[in-house]
């Protein structure tokens, strides 16, 4: 008895450790990995008890706040935008990890007639005829918000659309579809995937796609690096490249 209340003991000690040494992690994350990274942010907890605090947004605002020096841990984003984060400081050189990649899509509500954006011309059309689309203001500095004004003036249709163009800051445009209140959504396909009640009708023609590949790094200004460093790792994991590509964020052409 003696032996088991001494073991006993040490367990509980054991575990007081574990969880005194439990570390929250801060991270700053492009909204296109949002959904897969939440799920990974849990999995990360229950394996390892580190906490993961998650903040999203564009790749943009993300910017902003590394810039006016809001500290983070880990931090999400295109992997142009890592490279200038660090070459500005704000990233630790050699630990930019490439975790996904996804591409631009069109989307409709569910059950809704699937319209032909195969070629440029044919996208053209199916804009033109639309009732209405939404996709992210590029005032934000979204990726796709930016990318998909550039498709519309190369298209020569931008001034076409604007009136019937609901532009939002972020998140997840594709609900405004999925509610009925818009006809067509303009966004990463890994950002559409994820939202019930809509149905990816494709990519943007290969002449027009902007595919883009998200990266993880460790922040200058991180306050626990060793757990940073172990979460980045564990987003990296070959085991959940499936699941990546499940959630759109495996693009091949």
């Amino acid at each position: 008895m003696r032996r088991l209340g001494a073991l006993l003991i040490a367990v509980a000690v054991g575990a007081g450790v574990d969880h005194a040494q439990a570390a929250e992690v801060r991270v700053l994350s492009a909204g296109a990995v949002r959904a897969i990274v939440t799920d990974l942010a849990e999995e990360f907890r229950r394996e390892t008890g580190h906490t993961v605090a998650l903040a999203f947004g564009t790749v943009g605002a993300i910017r902003q706040k590394l810039t006016a020096g809001e500290s983070a841990d880990v931090v999400i984003m295109s992997d142009v935008a890592i490279d200038e984060m660090t070459r500005q400081g704000a990233v630790i050189p050699g630990t930019r990890t490439d975790i996904a990649r996804t591409g631009m899509g069109i989307a409709v509500r569910e059950g809704a007639p699937k319209p032909d954006i195969s070629t440029p011309e044919a996208l053209t059309q199916t804009l033109r005829a639309a009732r209405s689309l939404v996709y992210v203001d590029p005032a934000q500095g979204g990726t796709s918000g930016i990318h998909f004004a550039g498709v519309l003036e190369r298209l020569g249709i931008a001034e076409a659309v604007k009136a019937k163009t609901r532009l939002v800051p972020g998140g997840y445009p594709a609900e405004l579809v999925a509610k009925g209140e818009v006809e067509l959504v303009a966004h990463q396909i890994s950002e559409i995937v994820p939202v019930k009640g809509v149905a990816l009708v494709g990519p943007l023609p290969k002449d027009l796609q902007k595919i883009t590949t998200y990266s993880a790094g460790l922040a200058a200004r991180s306050a626990v690096p060793e757990a940073a460093r172990a979460f980045i790792a564990f987003l990296a994991r070959p085991a959940f490249k499936s699941r990546f590509a499940a959630a759109g964020l495996d693009y091949r052409e």
